[in-house]
C-alpha cells in the first residue's frame, strides 16, 4: 500500500487522538493536530494542487523549518500523485535555485525564513509557476497565502491511485562531499523504511517520538514513521537547548527520541555543568535514545549510560539513497558492541567489498554495499550517476568499513575523506574517536591537507568545551598513544561546522584550513 494509506488509516482508527504537536520554547508556543484534522489538511491541500494540475511526475517542493505544517503539505503533495521535494532549510539562495531546477520543481511552499533568499533568485525562477506562503505573517506580494491557497477545497480523499512502486518524492544527496543530487524514493521505499523502523525500535500505540532533527531530511522522517504505522503520537520540537528537550520529553511524556552526537554531548555538558538538574524532570517514561548520522563515539555512550542507565540506545546507519536510517542498525540489544554501526536491519543484506567488488575477509576495510527494499530508483536525470552506485541490486555508499568475526560492521570513514600520508592510509573518523575521549574536547574534526613530501597530512580542527582550556601541545601530547603516522600534525581551534544532520562538513574545513597552512 501506498505511504498515505497509514495515514488514513489512523484518521479512521484514531480519529480525535493526537497525531502531532509543536512546540518552540522560543516563543513558548504549542499547537497539536488530531490524525482527522492532519488527514483533512492534507486532502485540502491534495486537491487544491490537483485542480492547478498536481499529479503524476510533477514536482512541488517544500523549504519549511520544522513546523507543524510539514508533515501534512509533504502527504498532500504525493497524495496527488505527484512529487514532494524537500529542500534543505540551510541552502544559499544560489543552491535554492540549482535544486529547484534540478528537480523540475514548478510550485514552491516555503516559509518566512526563506523570503529574503528566494528574493535574490526568483528572476531565475522562471519554471515556478505558483510561490505558496505558510506564515503568520511577512507575505510577499508575489506569494500566495497558505490557508488562502487550500480555502473551499474539500477534506475528501481525491482518491488518486497510488501504486507502491510510483515515485514519491525526490530528496537531495547531503552534499558534504560535493554538489547534492536528486534521489528518486518510491511508494514501496517509504512504506519499507516504517516497517523497518518499527520491527527495530518496538513502538506501539502508547508511544511518542521527540522530532528534533529537520524534516525535509530523511532520517527524522522516516523514524517518525515508526509511529506513524501504528498511530502513535510524536512532538516536533523547533530548537535543541539541553532545557529545551528535557522540558519536551518530560511534558509530553516522550518515549522515544533521536538525537545528533553534538546535541548529546550538550546534553552531557549542561548535567555535569549543573545548567539542568536531572531531579526536575518526569524522565522514567524515556525509553529509548538512537543516534545516527554520523559515526557515534563510544566514550559518549558510555557518558550517557551513567546518567540514563535503564534507558535503551540504538545506533542507526543509513543514506538518502537507502531511504534514511535502518539498513544497518545495532540493536538495542547489543550495547555491549557500542562503536560499530551493526549488522543488517530487518530486511537488508550488507556486506564489505575491495574495489572490484569482491567480498573482504572480516577486519579488512573495504567499501560498504547495501541491498535492501529501501534501495533508491536512482538519481533523477543522472544516469552516469545512477550508474556508479548501483550495481547488481547492491548500493553502493561511498563509506568505508570493516566486519568483525560476529559480523558487526565498523564505519571506518567516508572513501572520499580517507587521508593518504607516505602510502599509509589514515581513517580520520579513528582520530576522531579518540580525541572525543578527552574531558576538554566537545567536538573535533580531522582532515588532510597537502604535503610535499608526504602527499597530505592530518589535522586536527578542535572545538574545546565551554569554561575548559587546551592548548595545541596538550592535544598532540594526548596523541602520543596513537601510531605515530596517525597522529595529527597541527591542531585548529574552531567550531566544527556540521549540516542539520550532524554530518561534519569536511570541504569547508579543507577550504579554510588549506589557506593557513600552505
Amino acid at each position: 500500500m501506498p505511504i498515505t494509506e497509514m495515514l488514513s488509516r489512523n484518521a479512521r482508527v484514531y480519529p480525535f487522538e493526537t497525531a502531532l504537536i509543536e512546540r518552540d520554547p522560543a516563543h513558548g508556543s504549542r499547537r497539536d493536530v488530531t490524525w482527522l484534522e492532519f488527514e483533512n489538511q492534507v486532502n485540502r491541500l491534495s486537491n487544491a494542487l490537483i485542480s492547478r494540475g498536481v499529479g503524476r511526475g510533477r514536482k512541488t517542493a517544500i523549504l519549511l523549518m520544522n513546523c507543524l505544517e510539514w508533515l501534512p503539505v509533504y502527504f498532500g503533495i504525493i497524495k496527488t500523485g505527484g512529487m514532494a521535494v524537500p529542500l534543505n532549510f540551510r541552502y544559499t539562495a544560489e543552491e535554492i535555485s540549482k535544486c529547484l531546477a534540478a528537480s523540475d520543481s514548478e510550485i514552491l511552499i516555503f516559509g518566512p525564513e526563506f523570503t529574503e533568499r528566494i528574493e535574490q533568485i526568483r528572476h531565475e525562477l522562471v519554471f515556478i509557476k505558483e510561490f505558496v506562503f505558510i506564515g503568520e505573517s511577512g507575505r510577499p506580494e508575489w506569494a500566495r497565502d497558505y490557508p488562502e491557497y487550500i480555502w473551499g477545497f474539500t477534506a475528501k480523499d481525491p482518491q488518486v491511485p497510488l501504486c507502491d512502486h510510483e515515485d514519491a518524492a525526490l530528496y537531495f544527496s547531503s552534499g558534504t562531499t560535493g554538489t547534492p543530487k536528486p534521489i528518486i524514493l518510491t511508494h514501496a521505499n517509504l512504506v519499507s523504511a516504517a516497517i523497518t523502523e518499527n520491527r527495530h525500535h518496538l513502538q506501539n500505540h502508547h508511544d511518542n517520538f521527540l522530532c528534533i532533527p529537520p524534516l525535509y531530511h530523511t532520517g527524522a522522517k522516516m523514524h517518525w514513521m515508526g509511529n506513524l504505522i501504528v498511530g502513535a503520537k510524536a512532538v516536533i520540537l523547533r530548537g535543541v537547548k539541553p532545557k529545551w528537550v528535557l522540558e519536551a520529553v518530560s511534558e509530553e511524556q516522550a518515549t522515544i527520541v533521536w538525537l545528533l552526537v553534538p546535541w548529546a554531548q550538550d546534553i552531557l555538558d549542561a548535567i555535569e555543568s549543573g545548567e539542568v538538574d536531572l531531579g526536575d524532570y518526569q524522565l522514567d517514561q524515556w525509553r529509548l535514545m538512537h543516534i545516527g548520522a554520523q559515526p557515534v563515539p563510544p566514550s559518549l555512550i558510555h557518558q550517557w549510560k551513567k546518567y540514563f542507565p535503564d534507558q535503551l540506545y540504538d545506533t542507526n546507519y543509513g543514506l538518502s539513497e537507502s531511504t534514511g536510517p535502518g539498513s544497518v542498525h545495532l540493536g538495542m540489544e547489543n550495547i555491549h558492541k557500542v562503536g560499530a554501526i551493526g549488522v543488517a536491519g530487518f530486511n537488508w543484506e550488507a556486506k564489505v567489498v575491495d574495489e572490484d567488488g569482491r567480498l573482504l575477509a572480516d577486519g579488512s576495510v573495504g567499501e560498504l554495499l547495501l541491498r535492501g527494499p529501501g534501495v533508491m530508483r536512482g538519481y533523477y536525470n543522472n544516469d552516469s550517476a545512477t550508474e556508479g552506485a548501483l550495481k547488481d541490486g547492491w548500493l553502493y555508499t561511498g563509506d568505508m568499513a570493516r566486519r568483525d568475526p560476529d559480523g558487526f560492521i565498523y564505519l571506518v570513514d567516508r572513501k572520499k575523506d580517507v587521508v593518504i600520508t607516505g602510502g599509509e592510509n589514515i581513517f580520520p573518523v579513528e582520530i576522531e574517536d579518540f580525541l572525543r575521549a578527552h574531558p576538554d574536547i566537545k567536538d573535533v574534526a580531522v582532515i588532510g591537507m597537502p604535503d610535499k613530501r608526504l602527499g597530505e597530512i592530518p589535522i586536527a580542527v578542535v572545538d574545546v568545551k565551554k569554561g575548559r582550556d587546551l592548548t595545541e601541545e596538550q592535544v598532540l601530547e594526548f596523541c602520543q598513544e596513537l601510531a605515530r603516522y596517525k597522529r595529527p600534525r597541527k591542531v585548529f581551534f574552531d567550531e566544527v561546522p556540521r549540516n542539520p544532520t550532524g554530518k561534519i562538513e569536511k570541504p569547508k574545513l579543507r577550504e579554510k584550513y588549506h589557506i593557513k597552512l600552505f
